[in-house]
């Protein structure tokens, strides 16, 4: 997603406030810790998130940088939450900023960047991957041929990519869902996890309504499997994946929305928020928290600001669930990747750490 595009596309609340801080840290955060054991006998573990790099030639350094710092822990594996190159339009603005978007060299030069990773590798696709080939304007790219190809390089047969694999289980297994490869699920110390392919810029709705509902009844269906699953395996909670920003604070009450809009001198909540491609989305979510009382997280990127908060609002109490933590991880034009420990000592259960090595500071580079 191009960054400066946002104020044109997404609603009110993620186009207005998207720059406010987030909601105060509810877990553990830390800039720095020592290197710890992918997983100890208590049942503690560590996995990697990143995502939304590498945008820029010049990002590639920090990236190559991130990349080494997350191959130099004990992982038990890492997710790329999507975006893994450049948006057509500035692209064709300046074409040596980065490599083409979306081009077979791309996806080769990405997939090394993957397979070069000692660990699992998991990743779930964000719109600059595939759905925004319709932003390029001085050729003609097919966003689904685009999507083929990226699930056809990304995506092997019941495993993951990375230098060690770990099995993991496709929606493609079941009937009527072949095509959804990208869509994945696996467990590690009893915890539950899923991928789910949903994209910023819309989810595509705007450009190919049919394909979007589509995918998204796909991704819904797997998001309430992998709910069920966690409660019939008595996990110890759920960690949901995607690229896409919801859209959590168009969701909220007036009241809710004008306070988070202080923050922004001259801004205001509407009195009714514009509708979104991720309203169904979201009401599949909430409706699957109301019976569902263990930690969630939801991990996602897309708006390429590093937060953590309490984002989503359950309709019938007009509170916010407090067993939902959203982390969304560092985006272009930071370079950073969070580390977050899965410690079951703690009734929280995630411990969430940002990494942000001093060489890709901007603010205090080493």
């Amino acid at each position: 997603m191009e960054k400066t595009a946002l104020t044109t596309r997404r609603p009110f609340m993620a186009r207005a406030l998207g720059a406010i801080a987030a909601l105060p840290l509810v877990q553990a955060c830390t800039t720095a810790a020592p290197r710890q054991a992918a997983a100890t006998p208590g049942g503690r573990f560590e996995f990697g998130v990143v995502g939304d790099i590498p945008y820029t030639r010049a990002q590639e350094a920090e990236y190559v940088r991130v990349m080494d710092d997350i191959n130099a822990r004990d992982l038990a594996f890492v997710t790329h939450i999507g975006d893994c190159m450049f948006d057509p339009r500035p692209y064709e603005r300046d074409p040596s900023l980065a490599r083409m978007p979306m081009t077979d060299d791309n996806y080769a030069y990405v997939l090394g960047t993957f397979q070069a990773c000692r660990h699992p590798l998991v990743l779930t696709p964000g719109d600059n991957d595939w759905s925004d080939a319709v932003q390029f304007k001085k050729i003609k790219v097919s966003p689904l041929e685009r999507l083929q190809k990226l699930r056809a390089t990304f995506y092997p047969r019941e495993g993951t990519l990375g230098q060690r694999s770990m099995p993991v289980a496709s929606q493609a297994r079941e009937a009527g869902y072949e095509a959804y490869v990208e869509n994945l699920t696996w467990r590690i110390q009893g915890l539950r996890f899923a991928t789910l392919h949903i994209v910023g810029s819309d989810d595509n709705a705007k450009e190919d309504m049919a394909e979007h509902q589509a995918r998204q009844a796909a991704a819904i269906a797997w998001m309430r499997k992998a709910f069920a699953t966690a409660k019939a395996e008595d996990s110890p909670g759920l960690v949901l994946i995607s690229h896409a920003n919801p859209d959590f604070e168009n969701r909220w009450t007036r009241s809710y929305a004008q306070r988070y809009a202080r923050s922004v001198r001259g801004a205001d909540a509407p009195k009714t928020p514009e509708p979104t491609p991720y309203d169904p989305f979201l009401d599949a979510l909430i409706e699957q928290m109301q019976a569902y009382s263990r930690p969630v997280l939801y991990v996602h990127g897309d708006t390429h600001i590093f937060r953590i908060g309490k984002p989503l609002l359950n309709p019938k109490t007009q509170r916010f669930f407090e067993n939902l933590t959203r982390l969304e991880t560092y985006g272009w034009p930071d370079s950073g990747w969070v580390r977050v420990a899965v410690n079951p000592a703690n009734p929280h259960l995630f411990e969430i750490h940002p990494e942000m090595l001093p060489s890709n500071s901007a603010n205090h580079r080493g």
